[in-house]
């Protein structure tokens, strides 16, 4: 099995460089056809998530979505996969930044009942606490 790195999950979403954006495609069909997988690491989803951000001002919203379809592709598999899918579910009722709901998520998965931060902003969710 192979993994893919962030750029590119990138290159698939934004498709800002054509020939980069095809030879992606062909990867996907390729693996597609030979029924196997592709392997996402959870940190190559936080880096899609930051790199969506602050990159390509691409809207909290619309990356959740993005990864919500991701999902679904059976061409992919992800590292975590319920915590990704506990951020897309969380992320409707949370004011948290979509990176602060994955390290929580995965945080909650791995047993820890909190996340211990300076983040004063995070810290007033349910699953951080302001270190003071």
């Amino acid at each position: 099995m192979k993994a893919v790195d962030t750029n590119i999950l990138i290159r698939f979403l934004v498709r800002d460089d054509r020939k980069q954006a095809d030879l992606v495609y062909r990867e996907l069909k390729k693996t597609e056809n030979d029924r196997g997988v592709l392997f996402v690491p959870l940190l190559v989803v936080l880096e899609t998530i930051w790199v969506l951000e602050s990159v390509y001002d691409v809207s909290k919203k619309e990356i959740i979505e993005a990864i919500d379809d991701l999902l679904l592709m059976p061409v992919f598999e992800f590292e975590a996969q319920g915590v990704i899918s506990g951020v897309i579910q969380s992320e409707r009722d949370s004011k948290l930044d979509l990176s602060d709901l994955l390290i929580a998520h995965s945080a909650n998965v791995s047993g820890c009942n909190t996340v211990v931060t300076f983040d004063k902003k995070a810290s007033k969710s349910e699953y951080f606490e302001l270190l003071k």
